[in-house]
């Protein structure tokens, strides 16, 4: 890509991102959209117009992200949020710090030397380099002096990220702690996950076995015990209930409203009972709807008791009258068979995953085993399609795939278009693509909780984006381009890398700019939400719930943002040294990222679970391997730059593996399960241990006659008596 392309590509970035801010300004300043933009003050009871001036200025939102402190962030999205604010000031940090001394000293030492004029000349093809090649490491040439500046400057990058990922981790930990020994009691801090108990004897149900099991080894702290049941027809059932009182609930206001605009008796709609209510006998809907909600609930009742009764499953969650009790417990060997009775902390009640917690051991193990090999299957093969998309980060190579398309992709306009957006436009597309199969992946392990589940996905999505992403575009663009001549002096492959895989920077240069720039402009301005909202309002809604459910923001997306943004990390570490000119680049995209997602978080995003920052050491672990493969990578350049010195970066890859095992063994123990001394702390009152049971009953187990916990235990304990229970 030229100069002219890349000021082209980021000039109309920089023009969209002004003008959909704009937009956001005044978009979001008008009340019939304060559900779009100001979702979390709503659902917080809180007037988003409460101060009318801070919504009239264009950078207005840039203030109040500023102004507003860590402890308003928790408030409004949890400590989840706050510590997704922390990792992306962490990397802006650790660019900014790394910039400061890079740009002055690197960018001269490689815009001064001539190694790429020199070697055009030498293959008599003058000219088929831009001007931000000459200010990358490519420029340099082999054996140079000049190259210890390079290298001292991985030294640096690794030095600041050494330190500053220190102080994140000892803050991150001091803010979980802090909300682990929150004063007010949480369901989750008062109970375990039991996993793979034995089968019961035939003379004691499983409910027996498990509250006689932890009664004798707790005596003291022991509550009680839930065990775990097949709910996968209860919850068909329940669903099915709900939809159809959404759907009375719906037709009741088109006949109420159908009394202010027509006849005074009004209109009752209408349905078919058929398939998507397109076929089948014409029914009165409201009271189709009536007979269809008193039939199922009769049904869910009677299979309520079959639940209770016959579907229980080799797992349970078992409440003490303690949050330290229920730590220790959590963090204990139950029994000497170690694959029996396996427990761990609970997750948090809205983040359970209610089919995976009665999964086997040996079940979990082998579908970890098929998963594993998928995600190496994915990873591998999505090179071939990477590949080909890399093709389109050249016209050159367009034109050779498709010679036909020469003459319209010649023309100045156009060819400038292509350069700056085509192939950035459709991987972003591609591995958009990614994460959600992920996901599934994921849960199939039997993940017992929405933030595991996050967090596997997460894990898998770097590994690809390492492989296919940094691997496939950087190196098969290289290749692709100069395939013929590798073929022909496969010798020349080690000097084809050393002087064009710097040049590659540029096609990231655009890429992460049109992230930046064109993604937090839609972030921020919420076009597509407002849209798709206004829409439904006008044809589809006619109920407040049907509204609310319109305009609900869902939450920060952890699962496709963070996996997003460790791709930038990963790019702009790995070309820190090799192409400076990239490293402002990232501190924009991660200092605006994080003005827009403390901005989203504070007024949009309403968070759907809690896992108290545990997010963290995987961002933490991810980082520290992004920086290792950028010192592999450099080792590597260095050695095909034949400088003499190179070997002294070798030092830098087992610091790294050092100081990565000096971090988790400081800090991700108290990640991985509460502390005593911070799950000891004193609470403000006694907890309502019926409530934090209530809490874990699933929906389609509560009904009006079950709403007492005591109730709910009595028809525990009766069926219980004759086999098992819930």
């Amino acid at each position: 890509m030229d100069l002219t392309s890349f000021i082209t590509s980021f000039t109309t970035s920089f023009v969209i991102f002004i003008v959909l801010v704009l937009l956001f300004t005044w978009l979001s300043r008008k009340p019939g959209n304060s559900v779009v933009y100001y979702p979390n003050l709503i659902s917080r009871g809180l007037d988003p117009f409460e101060n009318r001036k801070r919504s009239m200025n264009p950078i207005g939102w840039i203030r109040e992200a500023f102004v507003a402190s860590e402890t308003d962030v928790i408030a409004a999205g949890g400590v989840d949020a706050a510590v997704y604010l922390v990792f992306l000031s962490t990397v802006l940090g650790i660019l900014v710090f790394s910039g400061v001394l890079l740009l002055p000293a690197l960018l001269p030492v490689a815009g001064t030397d001539d190694a790429l004029k020199l070697a055009n000349q030498n293959s008599k093809t003058a000219g088929n380099y831009s001007e931000l090649e000459k200010l990358a490491m490519g420029n340099v040439q082999e054996k140079s002096r000049r190259l210890w500046a390079f290298m001292l400057g991985v030294y640096w990058v690794s030095i600041v990220t050494y330190y500053i990922l220190w102080r994140s981790y000892k803050h991150v930990s001091n803010l979980r702690a802090t909300a682990k020994s929150s004063p007010e009691p949480k369901p989750e801090d008062f109970a375990i996950l039991v996993r793979d108990v034995p089968s019961r004897p035939s003379d004691q149900s499983l409910k027996d076995r498990v509250d006689s099991y932890f009664r004798r080894l707790h005596p003291d702290t022991f509550y009680r015990s839930m065990v775990v049941a097949n709910l996968k027809k209860a919850n068909k059932i329940y669903n099915n209930i709900e939809g159809y009182k959404k759907k009375l609930a719906h037709a009741e206001a088109v006949s109420a409203e159908s009394k202010t605009t027509g006849k005074p008796e009004g209109a009752r709609p209408t349905m078919r009972t058929g398939f998507l209510g397109l076929v089948g006998s014409k029914v009165d809907t409201i009271n189709h709807c009536n007979e269809k909600i008193k039939e199922l609930i009769l049904k869910l009742e009677a299979e309520q008791k079959i639940t209770l009764q016959d579907k229980q499953e080799q797992a349970a969650l078992v409440f003490f009258n303690n949050r330290a009790a229920a730590a220790s417990a959590a963090q204990t060997i139950h029994a000497q068979m170690v694959n029996t009775w396996m427990v761990s902390e609970a997750p948090e009640p809205r983040a359970v995953i209610w089919p995976n917690l009665s999964m086997r051991l040996y079940m979990r193990q082998i579908r970890q085993a098929i998963i594993y090999t998928l995600v190496f299957l994915t990873v591998v093969f999505y090179m071939i399609p990477i590949a080909f998309i890399s093709a389109f980060t050249t016209l050159d190579n367009l034109e050779k795939l498709a010679p036909f398309l020469k003459k319209v992709v010649e023309q100045p306009e156009i060819k400038t278009v292509l350069e700056a957006y085509l192939p950035q436009i459709v991987l972003i597309v591609f591995l958009a693509l990614l994460p959600a199969f992920l996901m599934f992946l994921s849960k199939s392990e039997g993940i017992p909780s929405e933030s595991h589940a996050v967090r596997a996905a997460a894990g898998k999505y770097f590994y690809f984006i390492v492989f296919n992403v940094f691997l496939g575009v950087t190196i098969s663009g290289t290749l692709w381009s100069s395939l013929k001549r590798i073929i022909n002096h496969p010798g020349d492959l080690i000097t084809l890398l050393a002087t064009s895989l710097p040049g590659n920077a540029t096609f990231f240069l655009t890429f992460v700019a049109l992230k930046f720039f064109v993604g937090y402009g839609l972030e921020l301005s919420r076009l597509v939400p407002l849209i798709i909202f206004n829409l439904k309002k006008k044809f589809l809604c006619k109920t407040e719930d049907e509204i609310k459910e319109a305009w609900a923001p869902g939450d920060l997306g952890f699962a496709t943002r963070v996996p997003s943004d460790m791709l930038i990390v990963t790019i702009v570490l790995c070309y820190s040294v090799i192409a400076p000119l990239i490293i402002p680049f990232g501190a924009i995209y991660f200092g605006l990222g994080w003005l827009v997602a403390k901005n989203q978080v504070l007024r949009v995003y309403v968070p759907s679970y809690e896992s108290n920052g545990r997010m963290w050491p995987h961002m933490h672990t991810r980082i520290l391997a992004a920086l290792i493969i950028y010192q592999i990578t450099m080792l590597g350049f260095m050695i095909i730059k034949k400088f003499v010195y190179a070997p002294f970066l070798f030092l830098l890859i087992p610091i790294s593996f050092v100081y990565a095992a000096i971090t988790k063994n400081c800090f991700y123990k108290s990640f991985a399960a509460t502390p005593l001394e911070v799950a000891a702390r004193e609470l403000k009152e006694v907890p309502n241990m019926e409530a934090i049971y209530a809490a874990y009953i699933p929906p389609c187990l509560k009904t009006e006659k079950l709403e007492d916990v005591e109730l709910f235990e009595d028809a525990q304990s009766h069926a219980a008596s004759r086999t098992t229970s819930f």
